[in-house]
């Protein structure tokens, strides 16, 4: 079983987290470029079958983290209209 702090997609958030921000912060936050395209590349060995057990690991934590990153731009948008 793969830690998933790890991962790099969460250790990027985390940095992020650990910076403090702003609700307009949060709704900018996007991934690394370099992360973005690691996940295209995932993705793309996925739909050919191609991924290894690692690789697998690696792209489930990253759309796991990519939902949770859509709920806390919800809701930071949400607090921005408070």
């Amino acid at each position: 079983d793969r830690d998933m702090v790890t991962t790099p997609i969460y250790n990027e958030f985390i940095d992020f987290l650990a910076g403090g921000f702003s609700p307009q912060q949060i709704v900018n936050y996007k991934p690394s470029e370099k992360l973005q395209n690691d996940a295209f590349d995932l993705i793309q060995k996925e739909k050919h079958g191609n991924l290894s057990q690692d690789e697998q690991f690696q792209l489930t934590y990253f759309l796991q983290l990519e939902h949770i990153i859509r709920m806390t731009k919800a809701r930071a948008r949400a607090r921005k209209h408070l």
